[in-house]
């Protein structure tokens, strides 16, 4: 690995732990030979762009009895090694990313070792060590077929999933569409019934967990047995589901917040782990308590990618404002609240209005829109969010993933990289949902006063985040 060119030791020059990078570079260098150094731009989310260091090259993978050479990229940031690479699958043209539990659409890799990095612990090594075997297990990539080079045994695999109804010839993978619920009380009574109303489900699964405060209602489930709804006490009951919606919480008054929110946490432990055993492919929607909290333990526990782990958030509190802003101000265009389910709550509008075919982005912060929106808050004052409430709102978001709806929600997300927020921090965005999971709208320049609450819910969180053992 050759760090001595000028534009690498120019880059190098800019990192804030030069001789801790380049001593990690060199220990990599030794078990990886094939990975090259090279400066490149790098663009974040945000759109907000840096010059930074790449490693490119190929590593080995295992599969079947045969080895293949897997091209990844690994970007350094510059607080790099204490901070972890962006980890990317670059196929060349002949091949096709898989998207599974560790890599998504777009090749962005999500492993245990990037949730969990903690240098010197953590290092870039042990780090492909771990991709290696991972990908072994389920390799992301696969070679690009075409209709007359078709593999005989994948086309009978495709054959003997078919099956014939009296609708003509479907596939199986598009036959039965199950949706979970984990958790009772009023809160997933509520989910249930939103979603037998909303959406179009083969089957929902009702989970009480016998651990959590929030049990209740299954009993009533089994003696009026409703059409479609499955009761059990077995996490393995939600095997195959497209969205899981946990409402599970285990809330005790009598001891402090910190500890409250810890034994939600360890009761998550318990359950988180086991739903994505059994739905390896599933859109975990997060409708416990703190929501922004869990959603962050949710995804951590899971391994999942984040785009697949979501909270309810703030999308209630949302399509409220979008109603009074188009039914008492007028206004006819889309609007979100952002941020942290608190009192720093930040409501934003869309660029363009609901009848417009152009790209949905959020208008920058502006002294035309504050007062409309505030004008709407008001009027929003003191409506709550009850249990039935957050309920249909938990319906109309999972009717978005199963419909592929591409429509946008303000739900709780990884807001790292959003709007200049620089730590691991979930919060409330607007992300466009479909059958895939998120994605972000880009970021935008926030007033001042939206833009200093914004910082005091991403400090706050992150603080309770730190104290908390997941």
């Amino acid at each position: 690995m050759d760090l001595k060119s000028e534009k690498i030791e120019r880059i190098l020059s800019k990192y804030k732990f030069h001789d801790v990078a380049v001593a990690e570079l060199q220990k990599l260098n030794n078990i990886f030979p094939d990975l090259n150094p090279y400066t490149d731009t790098y663009t974040f989310n945000d759109s907000s762009q840096k010059e930074l260091l790449k490693l490119s090259g190929v590593i080995p993978v295992k599969y079947d009895g045969r080895s293949y050479n897997f091209p990844i990229q690994l970007w350094l940031l510059d607080s790099f090694p204490f901070t972890p690479p962006i980890c990317l699958l670059k196929p060349t043209s002949s091949m096709v990313i898989r998207e599974g539990k560790h890599v998504d659409a777009k090749g962005r890799i999500h492993l245990p070792g990037l949730h969990s990095w903690d240098y010197p612990k953590s290092s870039v090594v042990g780090l492909l060590t771990e991709m290696i075997t991972k990908f072994e297990e389920d390799p992301p990539l696969s070679s690009k077929t075409t209709k007359d080079t078709k593999d005989p045994h994948e086309l009978m695999a495709f054959v003997s999933n078919l099956q014939i109804n009296d609708g003509g010839i479907r596939h199986h993978d598009q036959q039965n569409i199950t949706v979970s619920v984990i958790g009772g009380g009023d809160l997933g009574m509520a989910c249930v019934m939103s979603l037998l109303s909303k959406c179009n489900v083969d089957k929902l699964v009702f989970i009480d967990i016998a651990e959590s405060s929030t049990k209740g209602g299954s009993t009533d489930l089994e003696i009026f047995n409703l059409p479609k709804v499955q009761v059990s006490r077995d996490i393995s009951a939600s095997a195959g589901s497209r969205v899981i919606v946990v409402t599970a919480n285990s809330w005790n008054g009598e001891e402090s917040y910190i500890k409250v929110v810890q034994t939600n946490v360890d009761l998550y432990r318990g359950i988180i782990p086991s739903l994505v055993h059994f739905s390896p492919n599933t859109i975990l929607l997060i409708a416990s308590q703190p929501v922004d909290i869990m959603t962050h333990v949710a995804w951590r526990q899971s391994g999942l990618p984040p785009t697949r782990v979501i909270g309810a958030g703030c999308n209630l509190d949302s399509e409220r404002l979008s109603y009074v802003l188009d039914i008492n101000l007028n206004t006819h265009k889309p609007a979100w609240v952002i941020g942290e389910l608190s009192d720093n709550k930040i409501p934003v509008m869309s660029n363009v209005g609901l009848s417009s075919n152009g790209e949905l982005e959020i208008a920058p912060g502006s002294n035309s829109t504050k007062p409309l929106l505030d004008r709407a808050f008001e009027l929003m004052k003191n409506r709550g969010q009850r249990s039935w409430s957050v309920g249909l709102s938990v319906a109309d978001i999972t009717n978005s993933i199963l419909t592929d709806k591409m429509k946008a929600h303000s739900i709780s997300t990884l807001a790292q990289g959003w709007g200049g927020i620089g730590v691991e921090v979930f919060l409330s965005l607007p992300c466009i949902m479909g059958a895939n999971g998120s994605t972000r709208l880009a970021g935008v320049l926030l007033g001042p006063e939206e833009d200093s609450k914004l910082k005091t819910s991403v400090n706050s969180l992150s603080t309770l985040m730190s104290q908390i053992r997941i």
